[in-house]
């Protein structure tokens, strides 16, 4: 099984390309990126961005991972991110439903403000 550390390295670059083009990106299209194949592939990513998550949090960076969405959510991470952000203090609230789609809008559009073209 491949190290979540190390395919958070791999998929830092991949994520940050999206938000500098203002682009989300699924976790099937994460994974083929990543060059990824079964088994688990989508479970990989998934621990992956959960690292990136908390590094960003501790780094005090918006959270890159809101880039990635679940191609079955219409456009929303899957309920793991919304879990994550409420332990890590920064969301309060279900994983879906407009307080879910707010929260995730506010928190990719950051992204994107952290990743525009300069």
């Amino acid at each position: 099984m491949t190290d979540p550390i190390s395919l958070a390295d791999r998929l830092r670059p991949i994520l940050e390309d999206a938000a500098g083009r203002g682009t989300t990106v699924t976790y099937l299209e994460l994974a083929t990126a990543a060059g990824l194949g079964p088994p688990r592939a989508i479970h990989r990513v998934t621990h992956a961005l959960e690292a990136l998550m908390r590094d960003d949090h501790a780094a005090g960076r918006p959270l890159l991972a809101a880039v990635a969405v679940s191609a079955k959510r219409a456009g929303l991470p899957a309920p793991g991110f919304f879990r994550l952000a409420a332990e890590l203090g920064l969301y309060f609230g279900p994983d879906q439903g407009p307080q879910a789609a707010l929260f995730h809008g506010m928190e990719r559009e950051r992204v994107y403000g952290a990743h525009a073209p300069r």
